[in-house]
């Protein structure tokens, strides 16, 4: 089982960038799609980004494509996610979360599929 601790969130102005990380133990890291997940006050959790196990492919919101990239080392077991252009919209509480993977591909992940999430990292951005 793959252990996450999210970190990296803060409070930007609108037009600002971020950077995510998320830290993964366990030695089967490599072999997880990782997806990126947010949750706004009184909103349900949704999805955000994904990522195959290699790095190769991956697939966004259309919230935020074209701002957002997610990208993985898998030497240093993490998966980032780099957020430029933020807008207010995107305040919310950011969570990453895995999945075995048979295949190398990257897929929109529904959060209802996962039974256990970390603490998260606040995400603010101001107007």
């Amino acid at each position: 089982q793959v252990q996450l601790v999210e970190s990296g969130g803060g409070l930007v102005q609108a037009g600002g960038s971020l950077r995510l990380s998320c830290a993964a133990s366990g030695r089967t890291f490599s072999r997880h799609s990782m997806g990126w997940f947010r949750q706004a006050p009184g909103k349900e959790r949704e999805f955000v980004a994904a990522i195959s196990w290699s790095g190769g492919n991956t697939y966004y919101a259309d919230s935020v494509k074209g701002r957002f990239t997610v990208s993985r080392d898998n030497a240093k077991n993490t998966v980032y996610l780099q957020m430029n252009s933020l807008k207010p919209e995107d305040t919310a509480v950011y969570y990453c979360n895995a999945r075995t993977a048979l295949f190398d591909i990257a897929q929109i992940m529904s959060p209802a599929d996962f039974g256990s999430w970390g603490q998260g990292t606040q995400v603010t951005v101001s107007s």
